[in-house]
Parts: structure tokens; C-alpha cells; sequence
């Protein structure tokens, strides 16, 4: 109990300690390019801070599969003007097409998942401009236990808000 108490009193001095803004925008919607093997791959994205440093992203990944997913994610400042770096988690929905060989008809498969994210935020300084590079793990719990560590992806975005 003790361990729990000290370790609580820890993690609130950090996020204290911490509390500088790690952004400059509010909102944030662009387009993640990113390798084909994750589910959530090529998607668009949609960023909302809420607070200085904590902000959800919603990705739609469009295509085969079709894709949803969300991420909560922690920014942090860096020693540069307008740069973060970030972290956190959430999951994602899948839907992919698929031929079934012994009756030779098409089946969609669902596919649900968690996801991790960590990366390098850049907002420039006078443009509504935001560029994110990132890697996003996924491991997929339901249909199949599949780990997907090959997920980097680059994030542009317009920005909306201060």
C-alpha cells in the first residue's frame, strides 16, 4: 500500500513538473502516410488537444482494409520552438475483404486491435502547418493474436486554434 501511495505521489509531481504546453495549435486535421503492413495504414487524421500536453487523434484508414482507430497521446516539449515529442495508446477497428477457397465467395473479416504510438511533433512558427513522424505498433486480439511492429508513418496536417 505504501509502494502505491509513493509511486502515486511521484506520478503526480512529474505531470506537474511537466505541465509546460508541448503545443502551439488546438486542432489539427491532415493526412498519416504510412507503410502498408498495419491496419491502420494510409489514413486521414484528426487531432484534438485537450488540455497543454494531452490530445486525441482519430485515424480513418480508407480501402482494403477499411479502418478506424484512436489514440490518446502525451506531448511533451522539446528544446526547439515548436517541437514535441509524443507517446501514448488506444486501439482500432478493421474491416478486410477477403476470398473464402473453398466456396470461392467474398467474406469480410473484422479485425480489432490495440495500438501504441510514439513520435516527433513539429508545428511551424506562422503557418498552419503541423508534420508528424511516428511509429505505430499494432497488435490485433481479436480474429487473430497478430503483432504488427512495421507501422512508421508521416502525418501532415492543417491547424486550427491556439
Amino acid at each position: 500500500m505504501k509502494k502505491i501511495i509513493l509511486f502515486t505521489i511521484v506520478l503526480l509531481l512529474l505531470i506537474y513538473a511537466n505541465s509546460a504546453s508541448a503545443q502551439n495549435y488546438k486542432t489539427a486535421l491532415g493526412v498519416r502516410f504510412s507503410t502498408a503492413a498495419p491496419t491502420i495504414n494510409n489514413s486521414v487524421s484528426l487531432k484534438q488537444f485537450f488540455g497543454n500536453s494531452i490530445a486525441v487523434e482519430g485515424l480513418f484508414s480508407f480501402g482494403d482494409p477499411l479502418a478506424l482507430g484512436a489514440l490518446i497521446e502525451y506531448h511533451k516539449p522539446l528544446a526547439s520552438s515548436g517541437l514535441s515529442y509524443y507517446y501514448g495508446g488506444g486501439g482500432y477497428i478493421g474491416f478486410k475483404k477477403n476470398n473464402d477457397a473453398t466456396s470461392g465467395k467474398k467474406n469480410v473479416e473484422q479485425n480489432i486491435g490495440a495500438q501504441g504510438v510514439v513520435g516527433l511533433d513539429y508545428k511551424f512558427m506562422n503557418v498552419p502547418l503541423n508534420l508528424s513522424l511516428d511509429w505505430k505498433p499494432e497488435l490485433s486480439i481479436v480474429k487473430s493474436l497478430n503483432f504488427e511492429p512495421a507501422a512508421l508513418g508521416l502525418t501532415a496536417r492543417f491547424t486550427f486554434g491556439k
